[in-house]
């Protein structure tokens, strides 16, 4: 797998994870709730769990290829700030789309 290959794909690994939460009623897309409907706090976990989970992925593909570079904070504010960006669509799939 090319270094170009591997970006792209954590990328859109990111973009699908900072998706899921907001178009399935399921945690984690797996276990179904009792109330049958996610509030908002469930949808905030699932999305700090998930950009946790792209992360261990990016970090295991760059290991994979090489050395595993040290991150400072900046790092993760600018990866935190892509992955709420990625989670835009949707959110306002979820909330903002008037469906009747």
């Amino acid at each position: 797998m090319t270094s170009a290959l591997s970006i792209w794909l954590v990328i859109g690994l990111a973009f699908v994870f900072a998706n899921l939460p907001f178009f399935n009623e399921r945690f984690l897309c797996v276990v179904p709730l009792k109330s049958g409907v996610k509030t908002w706090w469930v949808r905030l976990f699932e999305l700090v769990v998930l950009y946790f989970i792209a992360g261990a992925v990016g970090k295991g593909i760059e290991h994979y290829q090489g050395q595993i570079y040290g991150q400072n904070w900046e790092f993760y504010a600018i990866t935190a700030s892509m992955f709420l960006t990625f989670a835009f669509p949707g959110f306002v799939y979820r909330y903002l789309v008037k469906r009747r």
